[in-house]
């Protein structure tokens, strides 16, 4: 446990650092903080704090950075008061989620772009799984004389759709049949659930319906966990050096390591925040990551979150992850 004095000067340390991104010396913590302190005796604390590991000193510098670990006391320590949006910014969310409609997969990937944009960092969503989503309406649309599209909307917003093929001369009235038999047996009902819908007695329109049925379990069963990833190339540009770029961008591009981390938010209550070597990702040691699961009607159906260097503005971040989250969540649940 740090005293006060240290606390002081390790949280003034951090806020220049994520401001600046240039080592912090003694005297300028001494001129900006409010210790009443010389030089000399900010100078011995930091020397201190350096050796219990919350501090590292550059070989180039006189100036100290944080670590990871004095990024942790940092966050630990205003988790209970991560900071608020500005009011353009709150702004931008309330008009955001007041225009949003259509469907969920292009709303996510906008969600990601307005997170981005709030940020500075990659902003990255997690879809809601569709196995547990009850069939809000389902549709049955000829697309030409021997190919169909079944078409289900999800209580989550989310849209399965999947080709069939149509036997020779099926006509418009057993499509339409087909449709509302189907129609009448699924809506209400998981699109996982696989409890046989019974038989309308019409042996083609039968197989019709089982073979639109067994059509969208097929797309699902398919469908890996999808990521929406918002702003990568500006959240790389925070980082300097030319390689870790690089490292950066293909950790990016491995979808299912961010499908990883930010499904690990799912169960966990509120805001997590990873730093650095923290989440366990080599090509993305060099960035925190703030992530908070998003909610309907009670349960945790998806994870929203930002990536960016592990010197990122984490008031801000924290305030526009937990802001967005719950206004997505809330979108979801009344839309």
């Amino acid at each position: 446990m740090l005293d006060e004095r240290k606390a002081a000067i390790l949280r003034a340390v951090v806020k220049e650092y994520i401001d600046t991104a240039q080592p912090v010396g003694s005297a300028h913590v001494a001129r900006i903080g409010s210790l009443q302190v010389s030089p000399a005796t900010v100078r011995n604390e930091m020397a201190q704090l350096e050796r219990e590991g919350f501090l590292a000193h550059p070989h180039t510098s006189a100036g100290r950075i944080p670590t990871d670990k004095g990024y942790r006391f940092f966050v630990d320590d205003i988790r209970s008061e991560p900071g608020n949006l500005a009011e353009d910014e709150r702004a931008q969310v309330q008009e955001f989620f007041t225009r949003a409609h259509g469907e969920l997969e292009r709303m996510l990937q906008d969600t990601s772009r307005l997170l981005s944009n709030l940020t500075t960092y990659a902003a990255l969503v997690v879809a809601p799984p569709h196995e547990g989503a009850s069939v809000r309406a389902v549709h049955l649309v000829p697309l030409g004389a021997r190919v169909a599209v079944v078409v289900a909307v999800l209580a989550n917003g989310g849209v399965e759709k999947a080709h069939i093929e149509l036997p020779e001369g099926t006509g418009d009235e057993r499509i339409g049949a087909a449709a509302a038999h189907l129609s009448a047996h699924v809506v209400g009902r998981p699109l996982a659930d696989d409890e046989p819908i019974p038989t309308t007695g019409d042996a083609a329109t039968d197989k019709l319906v089982n073979a639109a049925r067994q059509a969208l379990w097929d797309y699902h069963d398919s469908e890996a966990d999808q990521v929406f990833i918002g702003g990568a190339a500006r959240m790389a540009s925070t980082f300097q050096a030319v390689d870790t770029v690089r490292q950066v961008l293909a950790g990016l591009e491995q979808q299912y390591v961010l499908v990883g981390l930010l499904k690990d938010a799912l169960g966990v209550e509120g805001l997590t925040v990873a730093i650095g070597a923290e989440h366990g990702v080599d090509s993305l040691a060099e960035c925190s990551i703030v992530v908070a699961p998003y909610e309907v009607d009670g349960s945790h159906v998806g994870t929203i979150g930002v990536l960016g260097p592990t010197r990122m503005n984490y008031p801000q971040a924290m305030a526009a992850v937990a802001i967005v989250s719950a206004r997505l969540g809330r979108h979801l649940r009344e839309g």
